[in-house]
């Protein structure tokens, strides 16, 4: 798709995926990430969003033509680091605070969603935060939907969730990964006293 155009889903220009991105980014509960990793980043629009907020952000994606571009479009922000990888053969070395999953794991078959949820075990930081937005109808390449992927995700032992934003088109959760002493992330209004 991307020897045709060069944002073949139109992520840049679609108020859907401005909206859609806006709220993830929107719905993460801490105002600041040490190291975060957003593999499948495609043109760089949700990599945009979230490089504000991010100390360090490594994105990724199998198609070289477009880590090319988007490394283009962030070659003045050192803290941002596009490359060439595919998930879930490829994952990078340390840990993360915050792991986002956009519209990636439908792609994916079982063997494959089972190896991404063991690196997401491995490498998600005690108290950090998984983020994942997925488009919910059926599309002939996607394996699942929204919904599918977080009944999965809730299946997941030391993940709890925070967030649970569902619409008819997508599905976008946070969740945390339990601290060392075996409790969860407090929420946004815990952690300011407010509650």
């Amino acid at each position: 798709m991307y020897r045709r155009a060069d944002d073949p889903w139109h992520l840049s220009e679609r108020w859907y995926e401005q909206r859609k991105y806006d709220l993830t980014v929107a719905a993460l509960p801490l105002p600041r990430y040490r190291r975060a990793f957003e593999p499948a980043c495609s043109v760089g629009e949700l990599t945009l969003r979230l490089a504000p907020r991010c100390d360090s952000l490594l994105a990724c994606d199998r198609v070289a033509s477009v880590v090319a571009g988007t490394a283009g479009r962030f070659a003045g922000l050192p803290r941002v680091t596009v490359r060439h990888m595919t998930i879930p053969e490829q994952w990078p070395a340390g840990t993360f605070d915050l792991i986002v999953l956009s519209e990636v794991l439908y792609y994916l078959d079982e063997p494959g969603f089972d190896r991404v949820l063991h690196h997401v075990a491995a490498t998600l930081e005690p108290g950090g935060t998984l983020a994942t937005a997925h488009w919910n109808h059926p599309v002939r390449e996607h394996l699942s939907t929204g919904e599918a992927i977080a009944t999965r995700l809730s299946q997941v032992s030391g993940l709890s969730l925070l967030a649970d934003h569902r619409e008819d088109d997508f599905v976008l959760q946070i969740h945390t990964r339990a601290g060392t002493d075996g409790r969860t992330a407090a929420s946004p209004a815990r952690r300011e006293g407010l509650v």
